[in-house]
């Protein structure tokens, strides 16, 4: 049986002394401990990666963590979606299990634009369920020639008398084939480019949806491609104005992107334990691996990475509560979301990579913790905007 990664042992729990950072406030810190304890009481079989999701979100719906997906009024922990919450809660669970990290993440990025723009019954009907864990969502953006391009989207909604009609196909979606409704991205101008994308809910069972072709990836997540061929949804599907799907999308990614930054930061920070623990009980040449200077300078350089990334993924966070809260968000903000992203990925790679080399042939045997982390962290450098995508970012903000 694989199962999820309690701790070894001699590790310790994850550090949370950046919590009493000027960044967090009375109620993340409140949070925090709690969370720490909760995870380290749970065990998921994680063998099958889609069995295990949905026993996630179920334990993550009974602990109550789900609540801070949504806001408040619909069964939500917080007024309004809470970046620096969603770091905590990201960090923390990746630092367990990423498997962990996915089930909660995907649950606040497939509901997020109905948290934004939705209406009333939209949100009564589909907040509530995500909050409590009795309905699994998912996020729908990504096509075969549409990844980082989001204008080459193809994917047609035509109106009909009823609604819409959608046809085309959208893959690389998390929770593909698990979830019990989409919040897909389609064209209703289709010379609109980005002005032309609308956004629906399209519950799982639709007729015309087909979730049944999964993609199978190094660390295995659910996965699928989904093809929509005449799915007809009714007119109050769709999520926000007509044509300002692209918006929402952007929006919605914003206030996760921090988010990512953090379940990185969580991977690396349990590769560095995993790193010190063994090079604590390693014995080489009549001592410790931690006795070797070349050791201690490495384990020295894996915490500036992860200090250094940190520092950016907390501000981005921050900067995105306080533009929440004026209603409206900054270039400031986008930036050093960018920032956090890029750097807190890229550096847990390279911090993994050395915990790896730190453990020698254990590093690269299969049920490792530390070879599982290597695999896991791959793909943070590419989902919800590759590294360079970001760079393009600060590119341009630079040169405004």
């Amino acid at each position: 049986m694989v199962a999820f990664d309690r701790p070894h042992p001699h590790l310790p729990s994850p550090q949370q002394n950046h919590l009493e950072l000027p960044f967090f406030d009375d109620a993340h810190r409140a949070m925090a401990k709690p969370l720490a304890v909760w995870t380290s009481e749970q065990s998921v079989d994680e063998a099958d990666d889609r069995a295990a999701c949905r026993e996630w979100v179920r334990l993550l719906a009974q602990g109550g963590w789900l609540r801070y997906c949504v806001p408040a009024a619909h069964g939500g922990a917080l007024p309004a979606l809470d970046s620096r919450a969603l770091v905590i809660l990201r960090e923390t669970l990746a630092f367990h299990s990423p498997l962990a990290d996915f089930a909660f993440a995907m649950q606040g990025l497939g509901s997020g634009a109905i948290t934004l723009a939705g209406t009333p019954e939209q949100k009564d009907r589909y907040l509530p369920a995500v909050a409590n864990g009795s309905k699994i969502a998912a996020f729908a953006l990504s096509e075969p020639e549409a990844g980082s391009d989001v204008a080459a989207m193809a994917t047609q909604a035509q109106a009909s008398p009823q609604g819409y009609v959608l046809n085309g196909e959208k893959t690389w979606i998390s929770n593909g084939g698990l979830a019990d409704f989409y919040l897909g991205f389609a064209k209703t101008d289709p010379d609109g480019g980005t002005r032309g994308i609308s956004a629906f809910i399209v519950d799982a069972t639709t007729p015309g949806l087909d979730s049944s072709e999964h993609i199978h990836v190094m660390a295995p997540h659910p996965l699928a491609t989904l093809r929509f061929k005449d799915c007809a949804v009714a007119a109050d599907a769709l999520v926000g104005p007509l044509h300002g799907g692209f918006k929402l999308a952007m929006q919605t990614l914003d206030i996760f992107r921090a988010s990512v930054a953090a379940a990185a930061l969580g991977m690396a920070r349990r590769a560095l334990a995993e790193a010190v623990a063994h090079a604590k009980q390693r014995k080489m040449f009549g001592q410790t691996l931690a006795d070797f200077q070349l050791t201690q300078a490495r384990l020295g350089e894996m915490s500036a990475l992860i200090d250094a990334a940190s520092m950016l993924t907390y501000r981005a966070a921050w900067l995105r509560d306080c533009s929440a809260s004026q209603g409206a968000g900054t270039p400031a903000y986008t930036a050093a979301a960018a920032s956090a992203k890029l750097t807190a990925t890229e550096n847990a790679q390279r911090v993994i990579d050395m915990a790896l080399q730190m453990h020698g042939g254990r590093g690269v045997q299969v049920g490792q913790k530390i070879e599982s982390l290597y695999r896991d962290i791959r793909s943070l450098r590419i989902y919800e905007g590759a590294t360079e995508v970001q760079l393009l970012i600060l590119g341009k903000h630079v040169l405004r």
